[in-house]
């Protein structure tokens, strides 16, 4: 029995005539009966009632059409799932977000991948730049989104553009207020980062910012992770990061005068992509060809 069979088979089970099955089918009348024939001999049953007006199913027929249209349906999700396969439409892909700073882009992209592409499961993992990419070379992560100071040359990447620096500050800060903030202000102030081994490379990023603008600040070890903007709250202590989604209640934004900026690039390794790699890499590019409409201004921040 083959495939086409069912097909023959159920066809002219719903058109109750082979004349029309063979004109739905593109095939010729002729060969349609001598495979119907073939199939009834093949299981040993009569699967039609010919008579004049068309054909109508046996007993044994009506059972075999339930079963040969589960068999069918069988046959499409499986051809489904692996066009879906081919296409990155199914899978997984692991990805890494560098924590500290961020790109304007990142949720539009997670929301569009995960609408496009439902089939993959997605794992995003958030941390320090340094322990993303022991992974990423380890075969642990698939792909890293952080700033292009994380880059090397054995990785590919795809440049996302670059995002402005903000200062982020409790709304009891002395410099909270509304509009950019002028870089001088920062002098003799407490800037929190990491100071954290895996975290050198934002830190460096934040001592070279500070060192460019001839700014003239403490770098104190900020608490990790979300806790962050709890201590910022206080107004003991401010941040330099770019493009932050979400904030503290208590918390504020403000771009930072003159405006400096930080490159973002999307980072896997220099390997043949899965298909589902392939696919993320596709929706990244077309958030960008989208360009900065997508981004947030920073008045929603501030």
């Amino acid at each position: 029995m083959e495939f086409r069979h069912l097909r023959y088979f159920v066809a002219i089970a719903e058109e109750r005539s082979f004349t029309r099955a063979a004109e739905r089918l593109w095939v010729a009348q002729p060969g349609l009966s001598t495979q119907i024939r073939r199939l009834e001999t093949e299981l040993g049953v009569q699967l039609f009632e010919r008579h004049a007006r068309g054909v109508d199913l046996t007993q044994a027929g009506q059972l075999f059409l339930e079963r040969a249209r589960v068999a069918l349906a069988a046959v499409e999700v499986a051809t489904a799932t692996g066009r879906d396969l081919k296409e990155g439409v199914v899978g997984h892909l692991r990805l890494g977000l560098a924590t500290g700073a961020h790109w304007h882009g990142t949720v539009d992209v997670l929301e569009r991948f995960g609408r496009e592409r439902g089939g993959v499961e997605l794992t995003v993992l958030e941390g320090y730049g340094g322990t993303l990419w022991r992974d990423l070379r380890d075969g642990r992560l698939d792909a890293v989104l952080a700033p292009s100071i994380f880059g090397s040359a054995d990785v590919r990447r795809l440049d996302l553009g670059e995002e402005p620096w903000v200062v982020v500050m409790g709304r009891s800060h002395r410099l909270a207020g509304v509009g950019p903030l002028a870089a001088c202000d920062l002098n003799g102030e407490a800037i929190a980062v990491t100071a954290h081994r895996d975290g050198a490379g934002y830190d460096r990023a934040v001592a070279a910012l500070l060192g460019e603008l001839d700014v003239a600040a403490a770098m104190v070890a900020g608490a990790p992770g979300p806790a962050l903007h709890t201590a910022l709250a206080r107004g003991q202590t401010l941040a330099l990061t770019t493009g932050p989604e979400s904030l503290h209640p208590d918390v504020i934004a403000r771009p930072l005068d003159p405006r400096r900026a930080l490159t973002f690039g999307l980072f896997w390794r220099d390997q043949t992509t899965s298909p589902a790699l392939a696919e993320f890499i596709r929706v990244t590019e077309g958030s960008i060809e989208r360009g900065p409409a997508s981004a947030r201004p920073l008045s929603a921040v501030a």
